[in-house]
Order: C-alpha cells, then sequence, then structure tokens
C-alpha cells in the first residue's frame, strides 16, 4: 500500500496542532503542580465558598465532564462540583415559584426588581453593579447599590466580588456603538471687515453612521451660547440628537459647562467626559484652510 503524501498546507497544519498540543499539556501540568502545592498548604484546612463562587466552579465544571475532573485532582471531588451544578439546575428549572405566583396577586416589587437587575447585567456583560444602579434608577425605580451588588453576586453576574471588573473603553463602545455621538471644535480663520478673525465650528458626530452635524459657528463662543446649542441638538422635531441617541462624548474642552450638560440631560442626552491625556479616544477634524467672509 503507497503511503500517504502529506500536501504542503496539511503538514504546517499537523505542525500547528502538535504545537499547540505541547502548550497545552503545559499548561496543564502547571495547573495541576499548582493544585497540588495548594493542597499542601491547607492541609486539613476546609475551603469555604460563598454561593457566587460555587455557581462560577460548577458552571466551568459542568463543561468539563466528571472523567476528565477526576484526572485533573481538582480541590473538590467531582461529586462534589456536580452535585453543585444539579443543584443550580434544578433551581433554575424549580416551578413552585410559578405555581405560587399563579395563585398571587401578581409578582412581587422585589422581583421586578431582581429581574430588572438579572436582564439588565445579563444583557451588558462589561456594566457593574453601579452601572446597573444607575439604570434602574434612570427608569425611575428607587433601589440601594447594596441590593443590586447582592442580586448580581446571587446570580453569579460579578466575575471577582473583591475586585469588580471595570468597562473599556472597547467594551463600551462596541455595546452602544449606535446610540453614541461625539463633539468638538474646529476653527476657521477668516477674513471680514474688521480684518482676520478666528471662528469656532461647533460639530457633532454620529459614530456608526459618520454622519457629522454642523451645529453652530461663533467668535466668542461661551456658556449661553453653547446652552442654546444644547436646546438645538435635543430639539424634539429637528434636533440631531432625537429619537433615542443618548450618549454624547466631549473633552475636557471648559466651553462644555455645567450648564450645558445640564440642558443635554434635560433633552434626554447623557454626556459622557472623556479621561484626561486621551487625544486618541475622540473624534477630531483638521483645521480649516483660512476663508473670506
Amino acid at each position: 500500500m503507497a503511503a500517504m503524501i502529506l500536501k504542503p498546507w496539511q503538514f504546517i497544519l499537523l505542525a500547528i496542532a502538535s504545537w499547540l498540543n505541547k502548550e497545552q499539556q503545559a499548561v496543564i501540568e502547571y495547573r495541576d503542580e499548582e493544585i497540588r502545592i495548594l493542597k499542601e498548604k491547607l492541609g486539613r484546612k476546609r475551603l469555604l465558598l460563598n454561593d457566587a463562587q460555587k455557581r462560577r466552579l460548577a458552571t466551568a465544571a459542568a463543561k468539563v465532564g466528571r472523567d476528565a475532573l477526576a484526572k485533573i485532582g481538582a480541590l473538590f471531588s467531582p461529586e462534589t462540583l456536580l452535585k453543585w451544578h444539579h443543584s443550580l439546575v434544578a433551581q433554575k428549572y424549580d416551578g413552585t415559584a410559578g405555581k405560587r405566583a399563579k395563585r398571587g396577586p401578581g409578582p412581587t416589587k422585589a422581583k421586578i426588581i431582581r429581574d430588572l437587575v438579572v436582564k439588565l447585567a445579563t444583557e451588558n456583560p462589561g456594566w457593574g453593579y453601579g452601572r446597573v444602579h444607575g439604570e434602574l434608577r434612570e427608569l425611575g425605580h428607587k433601589v440601594s447599590k447594596a441590593t443590586v451588588r447582592r442580586v448580581m453576586l446571587a446570580h453569579g453576574l460579578l466575575n471577582d466580588p473583591d475586585h469588580p471588573k471595570k468597562t473599556t473603553w472597547r467594551t463600551f463602545l462596541e455595546s452602544h456603538f449606535e446610540c453614541l455621538h461625539a463633539c468638538d471644535f474646529f476653527s476657521v480663520d477668516a477674513w471680514t471687515v474688521k480684518g482676520l478673525r478666528r471662528f469656532l465650528v461647533f460639530f457633532v458626530i454620529e459614530l456608526h453612521t459618520r454622519r457629522v452635524e454642523i451645529v453652530g459657528i461663533h467668535a466668542d463662543t461661551c456658556e449661553t451660547q453653547m446652552i442654546q446649542y444644547a436646546r438645538n441638538l435635543t430639539d424634539p422635531e429637528n434636533g440631531f440628537l432625537k429619537g433615542g441617541k443618548r450618549i454624547l462624548i466631549h473633552d475636557r474642552d471648559p466651553l462644555f459647562t455645567k450648564k450645558f450638560c445640564q440642558t443635554l440631560r434635560a433633552g434626554g442626552v447623557r454626556t459622557l467626559k472623556l479621561p484626561k491625556q486621551s487625544p486618541n479616544l475622540n473624534d477630531y477634524a483638521p483645521c480649516c484652510t483660512s476663508l473670506v467672509a
């Protein structure tokens, strides 16, 4: 029987697969050694986990399987880990709560809040309990941050209770891209009857379409002018920021005053100030050449 001749691309795939397998094996060996050392340090001490930690560990263990867990030699036995997972499944499909709800007058306020917290945190995995609490207040629900945090912990929606995960700019932009806008100024030097003057052009850009709106041009832009710009942007009929366009990014220019932000807020637009020394986080427009007015 003739030997099978590998094509070049097949040989490359085999080489890559072999390299990846060796790397994964090295990682597994390191993890095993790490667990053995941890067991030696613990000795006879019992390792206690809270409900959120059990939930996270049991969910991961169910994906590995009993046989693989037995080979790994983890801190907990496969029976214990899978027992925790079975309890989670039983809680999810427990029908007694639904039967009680049918007999009762309807869902309580606490259940409505809990369901909202779970829904917001599940659909927006980058949000912490502070952000979820803020969104609940926007919806008109009065609830404390501690309550939101407790609900998220109980449902395993906080990865590390001691070190809450911070949302990166990339995650924030991806989850809000369609309702994000950014604003800034560029200058225009124009010859007028009084000589050469510099005008500031205030513009807003819709990030996902790259559509730009020139809001206003003024030589001596001040807070009064900026407040009027804010009113124009949020006008319910002709405003550029009408219809669910909720977030406007701006830099730390002094012209973006507190009253300017409050006016936008009254029109349903939330302003988001960029961090310090972050010139690459905002859209910008190049300065135009001199014009004759």
